[in-house]
């Protein structure tokens, strides 16, 4: 039986070449925190969501409106801005709630889909990663296409070499290869045993430098991590003595 997603647009939006973030749950909820850090920094629009009987039964209400688990925001932006992302446009994808495996595959080729169709030429997929050290600090990348792995040496994202990318992410790097798209899943470490704002804050970093003009401070978001380490007694530590290279990221 197929899954059935459906994009419903709130807004009408046209643009030429836009870019697209998408955060939905990983390690820490890392990528979930970003995006919807992004999305209210900026004070982006609700341009959208996805409605499906396969998602839990619930509404996310902001300022009184209902919305799907699943949301749009979108706003405009200038086009290559200081050493930026050459998009006229910037929308961001973001859920509280992880989507179940046999939901990953549909719902990444509804949003590539819809990408497509509205001029969305680049796909910015955050993860949160398993941090094993507690100064591990290194963001990592996949890029689709020669493009996105030129965005990811001029943004100074360290290219993951051997491992695998699972979830949307996963399916949206390859789908991105298939349909030459330029699809980018960058990758922070994370907290695995509490919400995360600072391996958010890491996702942040690449991000600000792609959009310089938005003046995006993370320093909220720093201090929203020392203050939870602090109410929690926790101190930066491994999360375990023993490290597996062939964990999956993501």
């Amino acid at each position: 039986m197929s899954m059935a997603f459906e994009i419903y647009e709130y807004k009408g939006k046209k643009w030429n070449n836009a870019a697209a973030v998408i955060g939905f749950p990983s390690i820490g909820l890392a990528s979930s925190i970003a995006a919807n850090f992004l999305a209210r920094t900026l004070e982006l629009d609700v341009i959208g969501g996805i409605s499906s009987p396969e998602f839990p039964p619930y509404a996310v209400v902001q300022n009184g409106i209902p919305l799907p688990p699943v949301r749009m925001y979108a706003g405009d932006r200038k086009c290559d801005v200081g050493g930026g992302l050459n998009c006229d446009g910037l929308i961001v994808v973001t859920s509280e709630f992880l989507p179940k495996i046999e939901q990953h595959h549909q719902l990444s080729i509804t949003f590539l889909d819809w990408f497509r169709k509205n001029n969305v030429n680049t796909v910015i997929c955050l993860e949160g990663i398993p941090q094993f050290e507690p100064d591990e600090q290194k963001i990592l990348g996949v890029g689709s296409t020669d493009a996105a792995r030129d965005m990811m040496e001029k943004y100074s994202i360290e290219k993951l070499e051997d491992s695998l990318v699972r979830g949307t992410s996963g399916v949206m790097l390859y789908e991105g290869t298939m349909r030459n798209m330029n699809v980018l899943s960058i990758l922070a470490p994370a907290r695995a045993d509490m919400p995360d704002p600072r391996g958010a804050a890491k996702l942040m970093e690449p991000l600000s430098k792609m959009l310089p003009e938005l003046k995006i401070d993370l320093e909220p978001l720093y201090k929203e991590a020392e203050e939870a380490e602090r109410r929690m007694g926790i101190q930066q530590s491994p999360l375990g003595n023993n490290r597996n290279k062939d964990f999956l990221y993501g």
